[in-house]
């Protein structure tokens, strides 16, 4: 299995936070959103894991020649983005049409179960149950999770069952023809070539498709959801019951990094310290301070503090 993470972004919503770094770089819990996605990806033990890259793409370079771990990597440059139907086309000559390949946007994280792919007969959308449908695109399905067909943003109801980005695609030489078809021909939907257009297709030609559950879908589009998703994923990687210093008080969960010097503050809970942080007389909660600040006295919850 091949996974292609599109990271070509450029995070306009998350500005200034993603003026000097593209958004799947942003802080989570003590990782970046890009550490999150790929650690759980590498469970399924990929031949290679392809990054397209865009806003940025030289940090991302950079990023990756310190993530030997992560096994075989390469980076495709979308410099003209004209949607993600393309963007996924320039990562296909790199994947066999007989190798199965997991697509996973890298700027949104999730809990689901990966593991089913590793025998899966047929081609999988996650979905996850939403309240509103009508701000996402929803698989229709059959009774047994069969998909029919994919509706973009629907005005009246067809399914609550959005599509959040994970696509595992079994049938890899269908989905080259139909991205071929839709850029040969210049089919585009709001001005860009879809990968939702292909997969329907795909669909109407008789590939088969079915869904799989989403169990958490975290959003990290704007300050107020990525503090939240920080919140959420510090459940798995709190440090907090291992750090000491004197007159500290430390509420988890939190995770605070390498090299941190913190004298008579109170953190906590839902609190992300970077690394070579100094905090001095500051009460802070429900926030993610970035590598290399320091702060002196004051009251801060509720936000991002970056140099």
């Amino acid at each position: 299995m091949k996974i292609i993470l599109p990271v070509a972004g450029n995070g306009i919503r998350l500005r200034p936070y993603t003026e000097d770094r593209p958004k799947c770089l942003l802080p989570v819990a003590g990782k970046t959103i890009l550490d999150w996605i790929v650690e759980d990806s590498l469970k399924l033990n990929p031949t290679e894991t392809v990054f397209i890259t865009g806003y940025k793409a030289e940090k991302i370079d950079e990023y990756l020649q310190d993530k030997p771990e992560w096994g075989k990597v390469r980076t495709v440059l979308q410099d003209n983005p004209q949607g993600l139907g393309e963007a996924i086309s320039l990562a296909l000559p790199f994947v066999d049409d007989d190798e199965p390949l997991l697509i996973i946007l890298g700027d949104t994280l999730f809990e689901a179960d990966l593991s089913i792919l590793e025998k899966a007969d047929q081609n999988i959308l996650y979905t996850y149950k939403v309240e509103d449908p009508s701000r996402f695109g929803v698989a229709v399905t059959t009774p047994d999770g069969q998909i029919e067909r994919l509706v973009e943003k629907p005005q009246e109801y067809v399914s609550d069952e959005a599509i959040v980005g994970i696509y595992y695609i079994k049938d890899v030489k269908a989905l080259k023809a139909a991205l071929k078809y839709l850029m040969d021909n210049n089919i585009r939907t709001k001005n860009e070539f879809q990968l939702t257009d292909a997969l329907e297709m795909m669909i109407r030609q008789g590939c088969k498709f079915r869904t799989a559950p989403v169990f958490r879908w975290l959003d990290c589009g704007l300050m107020e959801t990525l503090l939240h998703t920080n919140a959420h994923m510090l459940g798995r990687n709190d440090n907090s019951n291992a750090f000491a210093s004197r007159g500290v008080q430390i509420i988890p969960p939190c995770h605070i990094g390498k090299n941190v010097k913190v004298y008579g503050c109170k953190i906590g809970p839902y609190v992300t310290i970077g690394d070579d942080c100094e905090l001095s007389g500051v009460e802070i909660s429900n926030s993610v301070v970035w590598s290399g600040v320091k702060i002196t006295n004051g009251k801060i919850s509720n936000s991002i503090v970056h140099k």
